[in-house]
């Protein structure tokens, strides 16, 4: 499995590392939206484990234009918002997942489930 992993903060990207990193053979890392489409063309992961808030372009745009890109693209949103409408805005631009960071296991069981 090839993954990118988007986050501002990379402290929160290590620690995501470390949690699925054995389910992968190759991980990248950007931190932020902006950069996420080159590296998603750069890299084809099978999965990008996009934050929402960060600096230059959110995870929602970025989600939509990967997937302008590329319709069969795997992303699942990896934040902090608890939030309904933010869920509903990630999954209306092509989310397959939305997994709150205080809870990461469940990013593992998502990513287990696809294998």
């Amino acid at each position: 499995m090839k993954l990118l992993i988007v986050d501002d903060n990379p402290s929160v990207r290590s620690l995501i590392r470390s949690i699925v990193e054995n389910l992968a053979e190759d991980i990248h890392e950007c931190e932020d939206g902006a950069e996420a489409f080159a590296a998603y063309i750069a890299h084809r992961p099978d999965f990008v484990l996009m934050d929402i808030a960060m600096k230059v372009a959110d995870g929602i745009t970025a989600t939509r234009l990967i997937k302008a890109a590329d319709a069969a693209a795997m992303i699942i949103i990896v934040t902090n918002y608890d939030d309904a409408d933010l869920r509903e805005a990630a999954l209306d631009a092509g989310a397959c997942g939305y997994v709150l960071k205080e809870n990461l296991l469940e990013l593992r069981r998502l990513l287990e489930s696809f294998k």
